[in-house]
């Protein structure tokens, strides 16, 4: 089967994908500790020496060595802490990329149109299958009632047997079989010159004969007697006549034979059927009448046992078979198409609310990552002007430090106050949705994925209702609707 909401699937996917991959720092950017690098650089030491030897000269205009060195290591952390913010931003970029509201935006206008598709072809589809098993039912009901106006049955219900009582009448046979042999053999194995063993074996064939073909005439032939038909009546009496011949027959010749194996070992066949034809009942051993009387019992168990199998009437339990089965067919799938578009409307419901959550969860999430980037932004203005009063406070440190030391005028620089340049942060913002416009757009999807659930459930009633009419296409007759 095709995958159900398949947009709405992709749409689901693609929200669960975008995972939150980034992390607000408190402080990017370590404070410079003027009193540490002033050590590190020896600014003492050299304004000192450069001091005695009244260096820079008093015409100098430019920085000296010692005073580049306290500019460019300050210099050097403002880009290092730029390059941070600029790795930083990319990160929110990229975050802000992966949310992703206008194609999310415009996968859940698809989903709309899509989904309501998706469930009305799952819906089609049951339709079109349970339309050809009520056409089918139809015509086994219509069956069903023929054969009941045909054969005057309209006001009996057909005798089936479900599958435990059928299964139970069947064992009572095998059992009947078995303990018949068993008896058979007890009473054969006496005359029998291999014992036991031998007298089983005649005890098997001559038990099978008597209750196989009982059942056999109790299952075909004896049930025709209660057919409407006189010809099919004439056929059941011959089946009841058959079956007193075949009992009586098997079991006189097994009561024969065990009087004649009993006395003789040779030719036992021909001297039991010399007193078959001279005189069939003239048995000197009560055992053999007790061997008579035993296997007519169970010749007559099996006799009953196999007329209540199934319906006595000839045809009468197939045909009410079938129908029940094409009923029963009808109704399971029914039900059955029934609880998948439950099912199928419960995971679209699902995945629906879990959409409508997470466009909240996303919004709230858009606009941490802009605080966050505005924080950052404004962060790095506060470093840089920080690291503009270390270098001032250096600078100044070791100019005066190298005047105390001097001999000669200070140069004319040592006058001017040290500006650092700024780093200006490039920062694309045409791309960013406002809170209030997000909340109004996030407010419309929700609206729309609501109007989808309900349309979803209006689609499930009509469809269960679609389901429900095709009983009324076609209709059943007497014998009951599914």
């Amino acid at each position: 089967m095709a995958p159900k909401f398949d947009s709405l699937n992709k749409l689901l996917e693609s929200l669960r994908d975008s995972s939150h991959d980034f992390r607000v720092t408190t402080n990017p950017f370590p404070p410079m500790d003027a009193e540490k690098l002033s050590k590190t650089l020896e600014l003492s030491e050299k304004a000192d020496s450069n001091g005695r030897q009244n260096l820079p000269p008093t015409d100098a205009t430019e920085m000296d060595d010692v005073e580049r060195s306290i500019v460019d290591r300050v210099e050097s952390q403002r880009d290092d802490s730029y390059q941070v913010v600029e790795d930083q931003l990319s990160t929110y970029a990229t975050r802000l990329r992966n949310l992703d509201f206008d194609g999310h935006f415009g996968q859940i206008q698809l989903a709309n149109h899509a989904s309501v598709a998706d469930f009305k072809v799952e819906v089609a589809g049951g339709r079109d299958e349970l339309h050809g098993l009520r056409k089918d039912l139809r015509e086994r009901d219509v069956e069903l009632a023929e054969f009941r106006e045909k054969n005057g049955l309209q006001k009996r219900v057909a005798r089936t047997k479900g599958g435990v009582a059928t299964t139970a009448k069947w064992l009572v046979i095998a059992a009947l079989l078995i303990v018949e042999t068993w008896v058979n053999g007890t009473f054969l194995a006496v005359g029998s010159n291999q014992g036991f063993l031998g007298g089983i074996m005649y005890a098997l064939a001559f038990a099978f004969a008597n209750v196989i073909l009982t059942v056999l005439l109790g299952l075909y032939v004896v049930p025709r007697i209660v057919h409407r038909s006189f010809l099919w009546k004439i056929v059941g009496l011959a089946g009841i006549a058959a079956w007193l011949v075949v009992a009586v027959s098997v079991n006189l010749v097994m009561a024969h034979y065990r009087e004649v194996s009993a006395t003789m070992v040779d030719a036992i066949g021909p001297e039991v059927m010399r007193r078959l034809n001279e005189a069939p009942l003239a048995m000197s051993d009560i055992d053999s009448w007790v061997l008579f009387v035993t296997g007519m019992i169970f010749s007559l168990i099996a006799l009953i046992d196999s007329l209540l199998i199934s319906d006595p009437y000839p045809g009468y339990a197939g045909t009410h078979e079938r129908y029940v089965a094409a009923r029963q067919a009808y109704v399971d799938r029914k039900r059955d198409l029934i609880d998948e578009l439950t099912d199928i409307r419960n995971d679209h419901n699902e995945k629906v609310e879990w959409i409508v959550r997470e466009l909240s969860t996303r919004r709230k999430e858009s606009a941490s990552i802009l605080d966050a980037r505005a924080r950052m932004v404004g962060l790095f203005a506060e470093h840089q002007d920080h690291l503009e009063l270390v270098a001032q406070k250096l600078l100044a440190y070791y100019r005066e430090a190298n005047r105390q030391a001097r001999t000669t005028a200070q140069p004319v620089h040592f006058k001017s106050q040290y500006t650092m340049m700024r780093r200006d942060i490039s920062l694309s913002t045409e791309n960013d949705w406002s809170d209030k416009d997000l909340a109004e757009r996030i407010q419309e999807a929700q609206d729309q994925l609501k109007a989808q659930m309900k349309q979803i459930s209006v689609e499930f009633e009509a469809a269960v209702t679609a389901y429900h009419q095709l009983d009324n296409l076609f209709p059943e007759t007497s014998n009951g609707p599914a």
